[in-house]
């Protein structure tokens, strides 16, 4: 199976001379299509520099990144924007929604915005929001909306465009355990069901469960990743006995 995602020797540094600070070092990681990743590690450790350049929000300070085959290292920032549009779809830890619009609205509008091929945003959204469980509150405010609620909506703008990876960065952390743990299931069925990457950077450790892949970040690097065979028949065990 070929990655979507691979990155080899990836390096951050952030500053010059003596206020340099690592980030990254020689980081190595594969990202496969119908998988769960997690990545974990200590506040500061590099995990989250680590999902912004998978996401082509940072460009690295050294080793090469390609994605579907394509290096990306030397791509000017427009033809990098237009593949962040197309192969990534972003989940945050706040929701980010706009307040004033309604579920339906929230992911509606990045879709035009994107410029996506489909015929009607507003249609597409509501399958979106169909998908993830609230087709009864799309006509709702953010602030009409549990947090679990939010962040199921954060998950159908992030779906919009059909984007292959999905990146998360702490997507339950503001969550009760209960919303964090259902938010995941559906992550996970997006994974499994729909043949998408999906990317989650957290501190939670009882989201281990819904992985088929853990890699830690310490320190900067990126520590023992595992190949999805390594894990999937233990994560779809622990799936069923959840």
């Amino acid at each position: 199976m070929q990655p979507i995602v691979r990155l080899s020797g990836i390096g951050k540094t952030y500053g010059a001379g003596e206020t340099a600070v690592s980030a990254l070092v020689d980081a190595e990681l594969d990202v496969f299509p119908g998988e769960v990743l997690l990545i974990e590690g200590p506040s500061g450790s590099g995990k989250t520099t680590l999902l912004s350049i998978l996401g082509l929000l940072l460009r690295p300070s050294a080793g090469t990144m390609s994605v579907h085959g394509r290096d990306v290292g030397k791509m000017r920032e427009s033809e990098l924007a237009a593949i962040r549009a197309s192969v990534f779809g972003f989940v945050f830890q706040g929701f980010n929604l706009f307040p004033a619009l309604t579920a339906l609205e929230n992911v509606s509008y990045p879709m035009r915005l994107k410029g996506t091929s489909v015929k009607s945003p507003e249609a597409e959204a509501r399958r979106l929001l169909e998908l993830v469980g609230l087709g009864e509150r799309m006509k709702h405010l953010p602030a009409d909306l549990s947090g679990g609620q939010k962040q199921r909506v954060a998950i159908a703008r992030a779906l919009g465009g059909d984007p292959p990876v999905i990146l998360g960065d702490e997507p339950t952390a503001a969550l009760d355990s209960k919303t964090a743990l259902a938010v995941m299931e559906l992550l996970g069925s997006l994974a499994k069901q729909h043949g998408r990457a999906v990317v989650v950077v957290t501190h939670d450790p009882r989201l281990e469960r819904y992985a088929d892949r853990v890699v830690r970040v310490e320190d900067g690097r990126v520590l023992a990743p595992e190949r999805p065979s390594q894990r999937t028949s233990l994560a779809g065990h622990e799936r069923h006995a959840a």
